[in-house]
């Protein structure tokens, strides 16, 4: 779904993702976690009838309601963080919070015109912000990510950026910038990361990713030259590894990931377990 339809315009089943910068609101029902109903948004003080349509899950429509910071949560009540939803829910369910945290990140963000400044308003047909005095148009942005698994040999090449809240190692990755190619990105951001240069890099798949709005592009590629040498501040630490000796590395729903994974198979190693909820 892609208008900006009002929920009581739908007659479907409906899923309803409240998000504020705590995270996506859930009721904790024994040791599992619910998306709120219609009914318990309201309850809550929250208004349903300003919900924002991001998208479907299954075979209902998904929308998503904004929370205030200062919105008082009673017992059974609290947020999670996007990451969070990695573990506690499955991945289609993740996939449609992260969009309905995108919906209205991009409609907070696009209340004026950047050009002049007129308040925007919603146009009907698709899910846009149009300025009513110059015209110009506001969709959400989107930004292209690479997101690449170096291997040289048997080996692969992960990395611990300082920043991840959990200690793992992962794949390389980095924002495309203006005028620059895909390929021109993983060139650039190994090399600026890690100290390496790279060849022969090839197109695995692509991946939504919420933090806060990217396109993962996901590629292979075979070091080329170069010692590692870490850049000490996205970067703390990188080394290759077998697939015989690896650390903790990240979630399976993540693209990074499913690299991972590829070259496991590739192996003929088994791909370890997630780590428990």
């Amino acid at each position: 779904m892609t208008s900006s339809s009002s929920p009581s315009e739908n007659a479907r089943a409906r899923t309803w993702f409240a998000v504020g910068k705590a995270g996506v609101l859930v009721r904790q029902d024994a040791a599992a976690f619910a998306l709120p109903t219609r009914e318990e948004l309201a309850s809550l003080g929250l208004s349903p009838e300003a919900a924002l349509a991001s998208g479907t899950l299954g075979d209902t429509d998904c929308f998503a309601v904004a929370v205030p910071e200062d919105l008082a949560l009673p017992p059974g009540w609290s947020n999670l963080t996007i990451r969070s939803l990695m573990t506690a829910f499955d991945a289609p369910t993740f996939y449609a919070a992260g969009t309905a945290g995108h919906v209205l990140d991009w409609h907070t963000t696009s209340q004026f015109c950047g050009r002049c400044g007129t308040h925007t308003e919603a146009v009907a047909s698709e899910r846009c912000m149009k300025c009513p005095k110059c015209g110009l148009t506001q969709y959400p942005r989107i930004a292209p990510a690479v997101i690449v698994l170096v291997r040289r040999g048997d080996q692969a090449l992960l990395a611990r950026n300082g920043r991840f809240p959990v200690p793992f190692f992962s794949t390389l990755a980095g924002f495309t910038e203006i005028g620059e190619t895909l390929e021109e990105t993983i060139h650039r951001e190994i090399y600026e990361e890690v100290g390496i240069r790279v060849r022969d890099t090839k197109y695995h798949g692509t991946q939504p990713w919420p933090f806060p709005h990217s396109l993962m592009v996901g590629f292979t590629a075979e070091w080329a030259s170069g010692d590692i040498k870490v850049d000490g501040e996205e970067i703390a630490e990188a080394r290759f590894f077998s697939a015989h000796d690896l650390p903790l590395i990240p979630p399976k729903i993540s693209i990074a990931r499913r690299l991972i994974d590829g070259w496991l198979e590739e192996m003929g190693v088994p791909s370890p377990p997630d780590r428990p909820r």
